[in-house]
């Protein structure tokens, strides 16, 4: 798992391929599979971009696209986050590119394609396809101007009891390839929102919100890039034996203004 997360990359020019139609199918079949721990149902679709007249400025080389709507409720960012990367990383793991798409997109077109009522909301959507030998132009300069392939420090996101002391990588012991594979976690602008504070054998996760995230109707974009730490937490504990369960338990831990605690997972 460690090896898909780190070999994945998002995706945003392909060969020109048309999706397999078995491929569509296993990602299809698998998403409507997964359960995410807020216990929030999203409805999926695989959507033909001529069919439905979607376009997105930034893909170039596909007309397949993957999108899932929800309820809009309490958490509903965080489970999108979550289920939706466990759909990324199938479609990585059967040689399928992908990339999280929010804002750079025809979005009035998507959610008539989806049937989207008032109360439902699409978050994200992404392409589906085979990755093109070469880079666009475009690619280049987007992944360079975000530094796409690039993270923060270890110490700078993981933390031991308070969050006036980093934890260190020595210090993680059996966490320490979790923790990597959170580092490596997709986020919107690489902004990288996650910070996390172990406490025994329980783990809290929270985010540091950035400025211009969250939209008029309250829905927090960087709640989303939680939802997939959150994902890479669970599936890289349990591929490395660790038995963890999910809760909301605030430890009321000091911390500044701008962070928010999120969930935490308790190793038992």
């Amino acid at each position: 798992m460690l090896e898909v997360i780190r070999s994945r990359r998002s995706v945003r020019t392909f060969d020109g391929t048309q999706l397999k139609a078995e491929d569509a199918q296993k990602i299809l079949e698998f998403a409507e599979k997964v359960e995410n721990p807020y216990d929030i149902h999203i409805t999926w679709k695989i959507l033909d971009a001529e069919k439905y007249g979607l376009t997105s400025p930034v893909i170039l080389g596909t007309n397949t696209y993957i999108a899932g709507k929800m309820r809009r409720a309490s958490h509903a960012e965080e489970a999108f986050g979550y289920t939706f990367e466990k759909v990324v990383l199938y479609a990585q793991s059967i040689g399928v590119g992908t990339t999280w798409i929010a804002g750079t997109m025809n979005r009035p077109a998507f959610e008539k394609a989806m049937d989207l009522s008032e109360d439902e909301v699409l978050p994200c959507v992404s392409p589906l396809g085979y990755v093109a030998k070469k880079m666009s132009l475009r690619e280049v300069m987007m992944r360079k101007g975000i530094k796409a392939d690039t993270r923060f420090d270890f110490k700078d996101l993981f933390f031991k009891d308070s969050f006036d002391n980093p934890l260190t990588e020595a210090e993680a012991g059996k966490l320490k390839e979790v923790f990597e594979a959170i580092r490596w976690a997709p986020s919107a602008v690489n902004k990288q929102p996650w910070r996390i504070v172990v406490c025994g054998k329980k783990v809290h996760f929270y985010e540091k919100r950035s400025k211009g995230y969250v939209k008029e109707e309250g829905w927090d974009i960087q709640k989303i890039d939680m939802g997939i730490a959150l994902c890479h937490f669970e599936v890289m504990a349990k591929e490395c034996g660790l038995d963890v369960f999910f809760s909301i338990e605030d430890p009321s831990i000091p911390m500044q203004d701008e962070m928010q605690y999120i969930a935490t997972y308790t190793i038992k």
